[in-house]
């Protein structure tokens, strides 16, 4: 694997993010497509429940997130994004996180951002963290809150570890996850990518998780339960049936009618449908 990669075909990425805007490396460049990007191409990690592997090339991640219609997580869409960026002329460094939100277990790093350079200023760049995960980049200036339609972010550091930080407009600040400033290569992340696809300890490999986020609210299914977040408020419900599932998978997250039928009998074949 490498980060070089092969050159994405920008027009048809462009197509299934439904983006039209400019291609110059600005900051309402990246804020544009950061936006586009999370909006269309939802979090999920459907291959691992089907036994498929996760490939981290660009020609696997563009056949599969683009050509495909699928998602994916952090390695898949942060490593598409990236090739994108790169392409249109922006610096990227690729980072890797410890995630801290809602665990008090030391989890190994397995999240993977970006720290990226547009109009003389750094970025937080990350499309691939789903569930609270941000809609736009956030400025990499420590402890200044910044709001995102319904929610708001900062980032804070000590000792030179950096913390991505998230709550709704009036809550209290939710730990997301932590990182150093610290370059990975191709082969830190193809660990990483193996521990989170087939280790027992990893959420992604226990049961299903599948988010779609919009400016207006954010679909979050793990599992049977299904959260609708629009920042001021939450509701949570549990998917009953087959079809149910069905239905949020294709309707709600947006994802081939194909793959949801595959992985609706793996998951009856489990007992977990």
């Amino acid at each position: 694997m490498s980060h070089a990669g092969n050159r994405i075909d920008l027009d048809r990425y462009f197509a299934r993010i439904g983006y039209a805007g400019g291609t110059q490396p600005t900051p309402q460049t990246l804020a544009d497509l950061h936006l586009a990007h999370v909006r269309h191409i939802p979090f999920e990690n459907l291959d691992v429940l089907l036994g498929r592997p996760i490939h981290l090339d660009s020609d696997s991640l563009f056949a599969k997130l683009v050509t495909a219609g699928r998602g994916g997580y952090c390695f898949e869409q942060n490593h598409l994004f990236a090739a994108v960026l790169e392409q249109l002329g922006v610096a990227v460094q690729r980072l890797a996180a410890r995630v801290v939100w809602r665990t008090q277990r030391v989890l190994p790093r397995t999240h993977m951002l970006l720290r990226v350079e547009a109009g003389g200023r750094a970025w937080l760049a990350d499309v691939g963290f789903g569930g609270m995960g941000p809609l736009l980049p956030l400025a990499f200036e420590p402890d200044i809150g910044q709001p995102q339609f319904g929610w708001r972010y900062r980032v804070i550091e000590q000792d030179g570890t950096w913390r991505l930080q998230a709550g709704a407009d009036a809550g209290a600040w939710e730990s997301l996850y932590e990182f150093i400033l610290q370059t990975q290569a191709p082969a830190d992340y193809a660990m990483a990518n193996y521990y989170v696809s087939t280790h027992p300890d990893s959420r992604f490999v226990q049961g299903l998780v599948a988010h779609r986020l919009a400016p207006e609210r954010r679909l979050i299914l793990i599992g049977s339960e299904l959260t609708e977040d629009r920042g001021a408020e939450a509701s949570t419900r549990r998917i009953t049936n087959r079809d149910e599932l069905a239905a949020v998978l294709v309707d709600g997250i947006g994802l081939p009618p194909a793959d949801v039928a595959a992985l609706i009998d793996t998951l009856a074949v489990r007992g977990q449908a």
